[in-house]
């Protein structure tokens, strides 16, 4: 079927072509079918959508991802990709082999799915999860499909978490203050997928985060480390698109998340990992049994591709640190940098930092290191070299001036802060998007508190979103406060 082009004002992320509905019964197409658009210059895939009011019968609507598709072209079906029949075998419950995952990945790479199948694929690995032999076989296939850095170096070291715990902003701590001892840290984080900040979201409230692979080299060159958004630099680069369909029901699979982290570590160039499972009422992984069994799979697929991880199992039954959302998390960091701060942020990312100089058999001391001022040195380089002001501090730092302080309804002792509530409501106000927003925590569990008393802040850049924030808020129970009777029972 010959059909002119008319360019649509849309934007998609994969190349798709919107069909007047005669036009599409007459070719046999439905919705998110492909089509093979031949010119003279070659032959494009497309995804099909369909309309009767956008695109007049005789005409192929290109949206902005097929401008260079012009004239009239011969529209004609195309086979649907192998990945999509592969997805269904693993809604199916059937294990898949590594030619598979390639097949998925690098489908997904090319941006040759519609948003439908990658939320099916998510879906899947997310219903049925992947087997250890699964998640060695997407691990190498992420991996291979981005680039990789070789460092010339025979360490290079490296910090992930595996995330779930509100604030927990260990990362911009530890990476100065192991950068201090002389070794290389080339860190690429992800933005948050179901908190309130990632790692990236945190540091852009100092500097720049997007930077190409030669934008990371020179970092490194110049500050011995960098602290950088995994999306810019192009490794294992099908981990943000996956992410994008994992955010909207705030998934994270086990299997996917062991391939999302060890990609992007291999891709970096790490040689030496500490992976950070905080298990806990209210964290990803909820209880000490399964979060061993996590840590044995990440080790066994670390080693399946070379890297020698260790794994430090931590608490993540409350948040880490005062602060919830980019501002507020930065500026625990910032704090902790200057030697006082949040006193679990400060004993975490020493304790962190300590195993990571072990797994590298580095002589060195954490502590001594963050409290000479050593790593706060190295902070202000890995700032300057990303292009922001090194001599920021706390007070710089402006959280949303919209604000609504929670306080205790009774007496009593706090015996639980929800990492999900915080999280839902810091996102609700704002956050990460508007980095001024989230939540400002005033007490932590086993603190006595009075009636009345300040249990914690929600900040927000526009009314609105406090409002959202507040209706969560009325409804549930972020803090947890019982009455010394009510918590003896609790604990009978």
């Amino acid at each position: 079927m010959q059909l002119d082009v008319e360019p649509v004002d849309i934007a998609s992320r994969s190349p798709t072509v919107l069909l007047n509905e005669r036009d599409a019964a007459e070719l046999g197409a439905h919705p998110l079918d492909r089509v093979h658009l031949a010119t003279d210059d070659g032959t494009t895939v497309a995804i099909v959508e369909l309309t009767d009011e956008l695109v007049s019968p005789g005409v192929v609507g290109t949206t902005r991802r097929l401008t260079d598709v012009t004239g009239p072209v011969d529209v004609s079906l195309a086979p649907t990709p192998a990945s999509v029949r592969y997805i269904r075998k693993k809604l199916d419950d059937i294990e898949l082999d590594g030619e598979e995952f390639e097949r998925i990945v690098r489908d997904i790479t090319e941006e040759r799915l519609a948003d439908v199948e990658l939320g099916a694929y998510v879906a899947a690995v997310y219903a049925n999860g992947l087997s250890l032999a699964e998640t060695m076989h997407l691990t190498e296939r992420m991996t291979a499909a981005g680039e990789v850095i070789t460092w010339e170096r025979d360490v290079v070291a490296d910090k992930h978490s595996i995330g779930g715990v509100a604030g927990n902003r260990v990362t911009p701590v530890l990476v100065p203050l192991v950068a201090a001892a002389g070794l290389t840290v080339p860190k690429t984080s992800s933005r948050a997928v179901t908190s309130a900040a990632g790692t990236a979201d945190t540091m852009e409230v100092f500097c720049d985060v997007a930077f190409s692979r030669a934008g990371v080299e020179r970092i490194v060159d110049e500050a011995g480390a960098c602290l950088v958004w995994g999306g810019a630099v192009n490794l294992s680069p099908v981990d943000d698109k996956i992410i994008r369909a994992e955010t909207p029901l705030s998934l994270d699979p086990p299997g996917q998340l062991i391939a999302s982290v060890l990609s992007k570590k291999k891709s970096a160039g790490s040689t030496h990992v500490v992976v950070d499972i905080p298990y806990g009422e209210g964290a990803k992984v909820e209880s000490l049994a399964a979060a061993r069994e996590f840590a044995t799979d990440v080790r066994r697929v670390a080693e399946h591709i070379g890297l020698t991880v260790e794994c430090a199992i931590t608490r993540g039954s409350q948040p880490i640190g005062r602060g919830v959302g980019p501002v507020l998390e930065a500026r625990d960091v910032l704090e902790t940098l200057d030697g006082a701060g949040p006193a679990d942020l400060r004993l975490k990312s020493v304790r962190l930092a300590d195993l990571l100089f072990d797994c590298c058999s580095v002589d060195a001391d954490a502590t001594a290191l963050l409290d000479s001022g050593a790593a706060r040195e190295r902070f202000q380089r890995i700032v300057a070299a990303q292009g922001g002001d090194p001599e920021v501090t706390p007070g710089d730092l402006s959280v949303g001036r919209h604000t609504r302080v929670v306080h205790a309804d009774r007496s009593g002792v706090v015996t639980h802060v929800d990492n999900r509530l915080v999280n839902d409501v810091a996102r609700r106000a704002g956050a990460p998007k508007d980095a001024g927003a989230g939540l400002d925590l005033h007490c932590r569990v086993g603190d006595a508190v009075e009636t009345g008393e300040p249990l914690f802040t929600v900040h927000a850049e526009v009314p609105a979103k406090l409002d959202d924030a507040e209706s969560l808020v009325d409804r549930s129970e972020a803090v947890r406060v019982r009455g010394a009777q009510e918590t003896l029972v609790e604990r009978v």
